[in-house]
């Protein structure tokens, strides 16, 4: 087994935080340089035999639908089921015998024998539990939410990458980013709700937090509304986006109680450190900076990060293809990043504007959402993204996960306008692709409604621990917290060789 115990980091001799924040500029991106690249070596024990895919995954690509999709309208649809049950829409077949889909996600249904679809996802806790869903923690309760980087938290499944890949390097810096989160930090843009808890390193140290970009487009349409009470009109970008938008990590959000003066001034240091690396690097002067500067420098200025997020260098035609929406744009630039060598890149489906503004969350106004926004540009962008890794050869060796926190309720509510489903947790879907997974496989079976597992029920900690496993990282990986507790990263969770090819 490979145990990897972490330990309280310091900063390097000779640095103080504020010179490592001046000279680094990092402080516009919500980290400093001290978070970044304080390095020492680590002892690891050898790990046990490799079972079946051991390490078949070079990187990973999570996609993630925050607020939840339904289970009925995506890939577990109930056609024989009582109409307060089924819904409003039908199934169609796919690629694969038997398997059948909503009839809103005709693309997905053409590539669904490069898929494995799980039907049986389930869990006790029907609330928006980023942080439950993507980190080993045993229990959840609402509170967390509000915590998004209390040490006391378990890390996220990306964070813990970007740990064990930075032990195994010995501390070396990575040309890119390992861990990178589109579009921008999860629960920033949302107008009326504070950012959540979920993709943070939490004791691990803000190290080891997603390095994010943040995107600076403008929505081109309005989506249809959350609810019939909402009052203003909502250009979200997810539902699509004029030209011109980009990806870029030096736009990310500051630290809570950085002013825009101290932001934009920030933002300015980091131009004219860019220019003085040109200058330094035509006169032969950077090789005088220590070790730490230079790795800045690198991640301050490194054209592979920069170009992956450049779109322009990409093939327009592949942009058409995934569809004129930040979920497509932000889909090609995470193939990008995982084409320059990035380790675990995350896309949120992300809150913008009102709370649910551009979310999954379907209280009310459901069949409205799924039909005229949500299901159209899934369809297209998730398709295409399959597809495009497919054909340049990247799906085998790239892990896709398309999660949500929980699923939606079988009966459905028509007392809204537009009809709702609300939280539910005992029965729910996820698509998982390429890195080891199977192709054309259905994992799991729920009840004529859609609301109980009946067979092969599987927890979001097995989905956690077949990804470390595929990831070549011990799926029973323990790390010290701050109290010095051994916690397993997986929690409870375990390979499922149901979902290996």
């Amino acid at each position: 087994m490979l145990r990897l115990f972490g330990s309280r980091k310091t900063l390097c001799d000779g640095l103080s935080r504020r010179d490592l924040l001046h000279v680094g500029g990092l402080g516009a991106l919500g980290l400093t340089l001290a978070q970044w690249l304080q390095l020492r070596d680590l002892r690891a024990e050898p790990s046990t035999p490799a079972p079946q895919h051991f390490g078949k995954a070079k990187s990973c690509i999570l996609v993630f639908l925050f607020g939840s999709p339904p289970q009925h309208e995506t890939f577990d649809p109930k056609p024989q089921a009582p109409a307060e049950i089924r819904g409003e829409l039908g199934a169609i077949p796919t690629r694969v015998a038997g398997l059948n889909i909503c009839e809103l996600l005709p693309k997905v249904a053409a590539i669904a024998d490069r898929l494995t679809i799980v039907r049986s996802l389930n869990h006790p806790y029907p609330l928006h539990g980023v942080a439950y869903a993507l980190s080993g923690m045993p229990t959840y309760t609402p509170d967390i939410e509000a915590k998004p980087h209390d040490p006391s938290l378990w890390p996220f499944i990306g964070s813990v990458v970007d740990f064990v890949e930075h032990e195994r390097s010995r501390g070396a810096p990575p040309a890119v980013p390992r861990n990178i989160g589109l579009p921008w930090p999860i629960g920033s843009k949302a107008s009326d709700y504070p950012p959540l808890a979920g993709p943070y390193a939490a004791f691990l140290g803000r190290q080891f937090d997603p390095m994010w970009t943040n995107y600076s487009g403008q929505g081109s349409r309005v989506v249809p509304k959350l609810t019939d009470g909402q009052t203003h009109e909502v250009r979200d970008p997810f539902g699509g986006v004029l030209p011109g938008g980009k990806f870029e990590l030096d736009g990310a959000a500051p630290l809570v109680g950085l002013g825009g003066d101290r932001f934009s001034a920030r933002r300015l240091l980091v131009k004219q450190f860019d220019q003085a690396r040109k200058w330094l690097d035509a006169h032969g002067d950077v090789a005088t900076y220590d070790r730490q500067s230079q790795a800045a420098w690198s991640l301050l200025s490194s054209n592979r990060t920069r170009e992956a997020l450049d779109l322009a260098r990409e093939d327009p035609k592949t942009i058409d293809r995934f569809g004129p929406t930040l979920f497509g744009q932000a889909l090609v630039a995470a193939r990008r990043l995982v084409e320059a060598g990035s380790k675990f890149v995350s896309v949120f489906w992300d809150p913008y504007g009102p709370f649910g503004g551009s979310v999954w969350d379907t209280h009310a106004n459901h069949f409205p959402r799924l039909k005229e926004y949500l299901l159209p540009v899934f369809d297209q962008a998730f398709s295409a993204f399959i597809e495009d890794l497919d054909e340049r050869g990247l799906l085998n060796e790239t892990l896709v996960l398309c999660l949500s926190e929980h699923g939606r309720t079988p009966q459905i509510d028509n007392k809204p306008k537009g009809a709702g489903r609300h939280h539910w947790s005992r029965a729910y879907s996820a698509a998982l692709a390429g890195g080891g997974i199977a192709r054309g496989r259905v994992v799991g079976v729920t009840d004529p409604t859609g609301g109980d597992v009946v067979d092969t029920s599987v927890s979001p900690k097995d989905i956690l621990a077949t990804t470390l496993h595929l990831l070549g990282i011990d799926p029973a990986l323990t790390l010290k917290d701050r109290l010095n507790r051994p916690v397993a990263m997986a929690g409870d969770g375990h390979v499922r060789t149901e979902l290996l090819s």
